[in-house]
């Protein structure tokens, strides 16, 4: 569809482009994080004339779905779209968590794409520094895997999106507060932008049991994946240094969910020095921003129009550069309507300071593995014959999240079906939007409303604080935990990681 508003997009299609495959993550919301606003992912790659496939899930999965399942679709899909345009290979964008699940369909059997776009992708799980991305701390104070099993063994075999959204909420609750001050400060220039975000936002998708638990305990906690222990499934391995399309990293320093530590800390892991990613054949180009949020990344129309809009343009430029390490450092656009001019700095992998397995997270990996083994054996088997469909479906309707939302509506309060009149009259007796700013009163409540901001940042700044002296304290120093045994899945990984990487009658390289 080129036609949107007074757009009409189709003059800007080119015969030759090559086709846009943007993979939405799988991260508890709703589908359209690249592509449900026109200036977008999706938006700018049809401006620059590419023919542009969305890739999204069904809000609950099928029987028994698993991850491997999953990647070998995303894999097939990318070969086929290839053949529909006469085996011109796509540029494929990864969404934060459509990111490292591109990565592993890349790797599998050695599938291939024209370029990969990883936006705010987490692939080095431990790596990141003092107060930033707390939230890779969260595995040490839960007990790892078996809260996520646990909770899609109460949803009745599906993991719910929601305490995912929820995770992120509780990351950062000064954004969550600012979001509803700004909306009842300024309700008729924020009525629209809220609806549309909060329309996706509390769109919760489901996964299956095996696949969240697969994500937990082999990306999250194990961190298997940049040293090729990463099962797929029976056949392959993921093997980051397999994977030989051209490879955009955008991250950014504002990113407290997946800073560049998180995004480009697997580099020195995989290829311990430059001449090794140059031996390799590959190409990584890595892009930073300065202080965008996580999900700013993806919906932020400043950053579609500059960021992403320059690498869709600039895409055949680093398709054709030699192997090695580039920075993408971006010009300023000369008109309006223009993509920005970017040119491509050589560095060095050795420069990559970002430490991807620090202290403490192997013991948070090894307690994983024996909690998670004790719940499985022991109380899994009782939990799932307890909860029934009713049960889970009555469990899904009470999440806090689900109804911090409902609790407001019609369904949960019919005297607000009054609200359409409350709220003319309250528009008769007040003042618009650009009439408030000089009333005392208004001036007020913003500096009321700026202070409780502050106080939960101040809270939230101590809260991380604290959780990573509590975190070094528990497991960056000698412990019982150290008489732990290994984590078995890791064992198994490893064992099997030792197999040819093409073994299996599924495993073969797409052409």
């Amino acid at each position: 569809m080129t036609r949107c508003g007074t757009d009409a997009l189709e003059r800007y299609v080119r015969k030759d482009a090559a086709p846009v495959l943007v993979v939405d993550p799988r991260a508890g919301h709703g589908p359209g994080i690249g592509g449900f606003k026109r200036d977008s992912e999706v938006g700018m790659a049809l401006r620059e004339g590419h023919p542009v496939y969305f890739v999204v899930f069904d809000p609950e999965p099928v029987e028994g779905q698993t991850l491997g399942a999953v990647l070998r679709t995303l894999a097939v899909f990318i070969d086929l779209v290839t053949k529909r345009h006469r085996n011109r290979r796509p540029i494929v964008y990864g969404n934060c968590q459509g990111g490292w699940a591109l990565m592993l369909a890349l790797s599998h059997c050695q599938h291939r794409a024209g370029l990969a776009v990883l936006n705010g992708s987490p692939l080095s799980y431990w790596a990141g520094e003092h107060g930033i991305n707390p939230m890779r701390l969260l595995g040490g104070f839960s007990g790892g895997v078996w809260p996520a099993h646990w909770a899609a063994d109460l949803g009745g075999g599906t993991f719910d999106g929601a305490w995912l959204v929820q995770n992120f909420e509780g990351l950062r609750p000064e954004g969550v507060f600012r979001k509803y001050d700004t909306l009842f400060a300024q309700p008729q220039a924020e009525r629209e932008r809220f609806l549309e975000f909060e329309r996706w936002w509390n769109g919760f998708y489901f996964l299956g049991r095996d696949e969240i638990v697969t994500i937990t305990r082999d990306l999250f906690v194990g961190n298997l994946l940049d040293d090729g222990q990463m099962r797929v499934d029976a056949h392959c391995h993921a093997d980051l240094k397999r994977i030989r399309t051209p490879l955009v990293v955008f991250s950014s320093y504002g990113d407290n969910i997946t800073p560049p530590h998180q995004a480009l800390g697997w580099l020195p892991a995989v290829y311990p020095s430059t001449e090794a990613l140059v031996a390799a054949g590959q190409r990584v180009v890595y892009l930073t921003h300065r202080d965008v949020g996580h999900l700013g990344i993806f919906v932020s129309a400043g950053v579609a129009k500059r960021e992403h809009r320059a690498i869709l343009h600039h895409a055949k430029t680093i398709e054709q550069l030699a192997p090695g390490l580039y920075e993408m450092l971006l010009a300023d656009a000369t008109g309006t309507d223009e993509a920005p001019g970017a040119r491509f700095e050589p560095r060095r992998v050795e420069d990559l300071q970002f430490d991807p397995a620090p202290a403490g997270f192997d013991r948070v990996k090894a307690l994983s593995a024996w909690l998670e083994s004790m719940y499985a054996q022991y109380a899994s088997p009782i939990v799932q014959s307890a909860v029934n469909p009713d049960l889970a479906r009555a469990l899904r309707e009470w999440h806090p999240m689900r109804v911090s939302r409902k609790v407001w509506s019609e369904q949960a309060m019919p005297a607000l079906a009054w609200l359409p009149w409350l709220r003319a009259s309250l528009q008769a007796l007040g003042a618009p939007d650009s009439e408030r700013a000089d009333n005392p009163w208004y001036r007020l409540e913003r500096s009321a409303a700026n202070a409780v901001a502050g106080a939960w940042t101040s809270w939230r700044t101590q809260r991380d604080l604290w959780a990573e002296v509590l975190f070094k304290q528990i497991y960056a120093t000698p412990s019982p935990l150290d008489l732990l045994p290994g984590e078995e899945s890791s064992a198994s990984a490893a064992e099997g990681h030792d197999r040819h990487p093409m073994e299996g009658p599924e495993c073969k390289p797409s052409t």
